[in-house]
């Protein structure tokens, strides 16, 4: 019984994001690759997908002279990947 799981969740990276968003109130583009050990186009393709879903909110901002780009989990997007985890966990129950 494969109920309530979320596609969007399925790539490692994006379950990868919302983890670390979960844990953290923000984080900042590079700290979020290097943990999640990928690429920036990669990390930035799954940074959209999530965007476009409304899952997580980015915000850009200058520290002196220098741009830099963090990420939060909206509302939204806890709520769904706390949804996606209860899926998990009931599938796992399920299978023992």
């Amino acid at each position: 019984m494969i109920e309530g799981l979320n596609k969007l969740f399925e790539n490692r990276v994006r379950l990868g994001i919302m983890s670390v968003l979960m844990v953290n109130a923000s984080i900042d583009f590079n700290t979020l690759k290097d943990l999640l050990k990928v690429t920036d186009g990669n990390l930035a393709s799954h940074i959209a997908g999530l965007e476009r879903q409304e899952y997580i909110e980015v915000m850009k901002e200058f520290v002196g002279k220098k741009p830099r780009t963090s990420f939060k989990a909206t509302r939204l997007g806890k709520k769904e990947f706390k949804k996606h985890l209860a899926a998990l966990e009931n599938l796992l129950r399920h299978n023992n």
